[in-house]
């Protein structure tokens, strides 16, 4: 399981994301807006040019980021969470609810086995992301 920091930005995340990669030396390898998605016809036009998700790999390490919808207000930092079977997801996601808020209940998308986004009962936001394999 991986543990990475997920930035939101309001609207400036392929500019913050290319930044990071060349200070951090690291590539921007997935970058994807909301317009390319299979969720753009339920996405209002203004946000189809805004980046969806985008990771850069720096060596062993990733950063993750995005123009968070809310409630990923802009400026905040969600945990994202990637365990390697939707088993371990379902069990993750269920043992950081617990007494918190469920913001998008676990489930398939297109993207991951299971995701899922809550609060916990301190107040941290957390993605649970099961990914599905990544297509070339």
């Amino acid at each position: 399981m991986q543990l990475v920091a997920y930035l939101n930005f309001p609207g400036t995340a392929r500019e913050a994301m290319d930044f990071y990669a060349a200070a951090l030396g690291g590539k921007v390898t997935q970058r994807f807006t909301y317009g390319e998605s299979p969720m753009a016809a339920q996405m209002p036009a203004e946000s189809h040019g805004q980046v969806m998700h985008s990771r850069i790999d720096i060596g062993e390490a990733l950063l993750m980021g995005a123009d968070g919808p809310p409630p990923h207000e802009a400026g905040s930092t969600t945990l994202n969470v990637m365990p390697e079977t939707a088993e371990e997801a379902e069990r993750v996601f269920l043992a950081l609810s617990e007494g918190g808020e469920v913001t998008m209940p676990l489930e398939e998308t297109f993207w991951a086995h299971r995701f899922g986004a809550l609060t916990d009962k301190y107040g941290k936001r957390w993605m649970v992301n099961c990914l599905k394999p990544m297509v070339s």
